[in-house]
Order: C-alpha cells, then structure tokens, then sequence
C-alpha cells in the first residue's frame, strides 16, 4: 500500500514538475485501433472499465479517506505523525532490502540492510530516522519492479478498487507487497488497525499534491495514468529507460534507374 501511494505521489508531483497540465490525443492519422468510433489507447485498453473504478475510488477518497486525513493533519501534532510515518517507512524498508537483493543490485541491498538495522537499533524501532540524517537514502523497492527487472512488462495499465492505478504486472506484485509491509507481519499489531493508520498516515502527506493535481489537470485521470506509467519505467530502469524506437511510415524513395 505505502509503495503504491508512494509511485503515485513520486509521479504525480514529476508530471507537475514537468508542467504537464493535460495529455495530447493521437494523431487524428495516426494508426490507433479503434472500437466502434473510440480511439484504442493500447496501454490502457480498459479505458472504460478503469474510469468507473477511478471514480468509485475517488469517491471513497472524497467521502472518508481524505476527510479523515485531514483531520490528522490538523489536529495530531507533528512530531507524533512523523513518528507514524517513519516507523511505516522503516518496515516498508525491510521489503525494499529484499527487493534490492532480489534484483541483484547487492550493494544497495546492503545499503538499505544498514539503514533498517540503524533506524531500528539507534531510532527506537523506525520512530526516529537517523539513517537518513547519517546520508543513508531510502531506494524503495517493491515486488512489480523486481518483475520488471526479470523481464516481465509492463501490460496494460489497470485501476485496482481502492488501491488505484497499476499495470497487470505490477497488480500480481501487489498482494506479497501488501503482506510483506504490513506491521503485523513483523509485530503483534492489530492488523485492520495498523493498515487503517498506514493508510491514513500517507494519504495526509499526499493532500498537497493530490489538490494541486485536482487544480490542474484537465483530465484527472489521463493525468494519473500516464504520470504513473512513466514513473514506474523510469523506476525498473533506475533512472535510465532505453529509448523509445518509433517505425518510420515514410520509406525512401527508391532511386532512379540507371539509364542504358
């Protein structure tokens, strides 16, 4: 879940740096599959489907999720919801670490070993985070990007109920994602109690940009979509996705024959 909301916040907030206000349609001649008289997009070919699930999800965000954030933003005081999210933080770390591993990158994986050991050691369980003030940075990793770095794409993007936008790839990491950083997994915590809190705890850190997403986007959920497809890319790749190739409609001419 914090992984999730954290890609969507990660995306959101580098489309705006980007100052991506809307997304372009295709070229009325381009080559897009059609249905009936709708344009195919063929990374989100459940369009239709994905917009309904979109605005269930919003409405539960508007009605309950986002009110309730709210009030933890305002009336809990700051040191205590810091604390919160640091602890959530640390535990998401110790999934991270092994993702790290999974993927081969060793000594990242080593990295990210040291900062769980010291957050919990020296930070009173993941409440305080020395780590990063000691220049150890959070990779946060999760089981879709591991996918991605074996070779599995991408697919089609998809909006899961309540969790909101992922690719089927991704979809299939998201149950050991969940399992593996919720706190009763590590802890004798209530498990409906501490998800209830995780959940709470990031939705508050996202008001701001989920606001200003709200302010600007023409089309909110195109917005989402493409801002998240690209951030996952960016993320399986490090930083470094390969270059697109596109095909080339236009051939040469063919050169003129030779006279005899």
């Amino acid at each position: 879940m914090r992984s999730a909301l954290r890609a969507t916040l990660a995306a959101t907030a580098l489309a705006l740096a980007a100052g991506c206000a809307s997304v372009p349609g295709a070229p009325a001649d381009s080559a897009v599959p059609m249905t009936g008289s709708v344009p195919v997009n063929p990374v989100d070919p459940w369009e239709r489907w994905n917009r309904k699930v979109f605005a269930f999800n919003e409405a539960i965000d508007e009605a309950v999720v986002e009110p309730v954030a709210r009030a933890w933003r305002d009336h809990v005081p700051q040191m205590l919801r810091t604390g919160v999210s640091n602890f959530f933080g640390n535990i998401a770390d110790i999934w991270s670490t092994a993702n790290h591993f999974l993927q081969g990158k060793v000594g990242s994986g080593m990295e990210m070993g040291m900062r769980v050991l010291t957050n919990t050691l020296f930070g009173l369980g993941g409440i305080l985070d020395p780590a990063t003030e000691m220049r150890m940075p959070r990779r946060s990793e999760d089981f879709g990007q591991t996918l991605g770095v074996w070779g599995l794409p991408a697919g089609p993007y998809v909006v899961l109920p309540l969790l909101g936008p992922s690719s089927v790839r991704d979809a299939v990491g998201v149950p050991l994602d969940r399992y593996a950083e919720a706190p009763s997994v590590y802890l004798d915590l209530n498990v409906y109690a501490s998800s209830a809190l995780q959940l709470v705890s990031v939705r508050a850190e996202l008001l701001a940009t989920t606001r200003l997403v709200g302010e600007v986007a023409l089309d909110k959920y195109s917005f989402v979509r493409d801002a998240y497809l690209a951030r996952r890319r960016d993320l399986v790749f490090d930083g470094a996705p390969p270059l697109e190739t596109f095909q080339d409609d236009f051939e040469d001419d063919p050169p003129p024959a030779k006279a005899n």
